[in-house]
């Protein structure tokens, strides 16, 4: 062998290794981030902030987490996680209009659907600060319950659709409840609607996710979240209610007389469903306001 054949193949053999090196590097071992792999999500089971954010708010306003959260494909807890936000991260918002409680945002240079339970507002898209809770949010509660208008009777239960019911997933009630029976996948008892219009607690923004947390004996008390008012100074989105011997309803006063006729949303029952009404209410019955509204 010539010496400059040597040479050349003594070069070779370090430039090869390098190569093997390099690709070796790139591929997944299994426990790192690799492109092929599966983003790991942040854990959607931590305590939401108890001020989460709700509503409509100019593009370009700043959100801040509060914890770490999911950022997603499309509005849903089911959707491809596509990148995780740091706690205490500025994010900018992307769309105005919320989505089942999720938020078009950008972080990151990544644009997703993240849930607005886990965000405060820092500022609006012209930088002022964000609005003080008022009437917006009684808005924003009436058309939640607007939604539950068509559906079924489901004891025990709280799931409704944003954009109303359809012949398919308004579902249906028979019987004597709490003995009734149901058919379909959407639907409400009276405390059912009344939690998810008030969105209490915290983690039960999301109108299409059944959830019941409370019954007509934790409305019937005052907490944290709910109080006492007169009848006689209802104001639209307050509630009635009362529970005596067992037996107990909620409905959400919308107007009128809080001592004689009112229009109001409720799931009445099994043969009725959740309806918008005209009604009274016996003197049993004692007004009761959201925390902040």
């Amino acid at each position: 062998m010539s010496s400059i054949a040597y040479r050349l193949i003594s070069l070779a053999a370090p430039l090869a290794l390098g190569s093997l090196l390099a690709l070796s590097a790139c591929a997944p071992s299994g426990t790192g981030d690799t492109d092929s792999g599966e983003l790991v999500g942040a854990d959607e089971t931590v305590s939401a902030n108890e001020s989460p954010i709700s509503g409509d708010f100019p593009v370009g306003s700043t959100l801040v987490s509060t914890t770490g959260v999911n950022l997603r494909s499309s509005p849903s807890t089911s959707a491809k996680v596509l990148h995780v936000v740091p706690s205490g991260a500025s994010v900018e918002l992307e769309a105005s209009a919320p989505s089942n409680g999720f938020y078009k945002i950008k972080h990151g240079g990544v644009v997703g659907w993240s849930f607005g339970k886990y965000y405060t507002l820092k500022s609006t898209g012209t930088g002022n600060p964000p609005p003080p809770p008022s009437s917006n949010l009684r808005t924003q509660a009436l058309a939640r319950a607007k939604s539950a208008v068509g559906y079924s009777y489901w004891w025990g239960h709280g799931r409704f659709e944003t954009s109303g019911p359809t012949s398919s997933t308004a579902g249906s009630c028979s019987g004597s409840c709490p003995s009734c029976s149901h058919k379909g996948q959407y639907g409400g008892d009276c405390s059912g609607l009344a939690a998810k219009v008030w969105q209490v607690p915290s983690t039960n923004g999301v109108l299409n996710d059944d959830n019941h947390p409370y019954s007509t004996v934790d409305f019937d008390q005052d907490s944290s979240k709910w109080s006492t008012v007169s009848r006689g100074k209802v104001e639209a989105a307050d509630a009635m209610v009362y529970n005596s011997s067992g037996h107990g309803h909620i409905f959400v006063y919308a107007k009128g007389d809080g001592w004689g006729s009112m229009y109001a949303y409720e799931c009445k029952g099994c043969a009725d469903g959740c309806v918008y009404d005209l009604r009274t209410a016996s003197s049993a019955y004692h007004a009761i306001r959201r925390t902040g509204y």
